[in-house]
């Protein structure tokens, strides 16, 4: 399958699943923070984990945790960048070493309209007309869903590098329909970060896909020379 595969790097590790997998698991560590979780969630939470361990296998990576850092992000270990996500139908992990990526971000959403009044909490003004252009011309793609996917990645990928929790305002999304790219200019302050990491860019770059029934949207810097 990985589909994800497809819009990021050869370099970065992916796991994926359609189903949640009767042979995940989780440390005692994880299984507390779902302790009253509906059963659905645990599920997708558990099989989210189990692909982010695929993921560091295939990185030579020891397994551990994954447990939320701050802003909820996904801690990974210190020789690692990596992304999860999931939804109906899907669940996925990319993770890549430190020197080859600096930023990852990864979303999956389902592919169907957003719900009412949706759009207009997370979208500026020119990324709705843009969205209702595209709705009229490329009617096979849900490009409201698209947009809040490729938010949603941006997001993913800045908070982990700069620490910095972004609202939904402060990133404006230029999606390409043809090249299926999309381009994020970064409206917040940049944030100060410690000595010898180099600034976070004002653009992202990111790439975009729709697969049997899922959007997904990928964010992936590579790492400085």
């Amino acid at each position: 399958m990985f589909v994800l595969r497809r819009i990021l790097p050869s370099c970065i590790a992916v796991a994926e699943s359609r189903d949640d997998l009767p042979e995940g698991w989780l440390y005692p560590e994880e299984a507390a923070l779902i302790s009253t979780a509906v059963d659905s969630r645990r599920r997708e939470f558990t099989t989210a984990r189990h692909c982010a361990r695929r993921a560091m296998r295939e990185l030579g990576l020891r397994a551990v945790p994954v447990l939320p850092g701050r802003h909820g992000a996904p801690r990974w270990p210190s020789q690692a960048v990596g992304s999860l996500t999931h939804c109906a139908g899907y669940r996925g992990a990319a993770l890549a070493r430190v020197g080859d990526i600096a930023m990852l971000g990864v979303d999956a959403e389902p592919h169907g309209p957003l719900p009412d009044r949706i759009l207009e909490a997370i979208a500026l003004p020119r990324e709705r007309r843009q969205v209702e252009a595209c709705l009229a011309r490329y009617r096979d793609v849900r490009w409201d869903r698209l947009l809040f996917s490729a938010k949603e990645s941006v997001y993913k990928a800045w908070n982990p590098y700069t620490g910095q929790r972004l609202e939904f305002e402060d990133a404006d999304i230029d999606i390409d329909p043809d090249a299926m790219t999309f381009t994020a200019r970064l409206l917040a302050p940049r944030p100060d970060l410690p000595a010898g990491v180099p600034p976070a860019p004002g653009r992202l770059e990111g790439r975009w896909l729709v697969s049997e029934g899922v959007v997904l949207t990928a964010i992936a810097v590579p790492a400085p020379l």
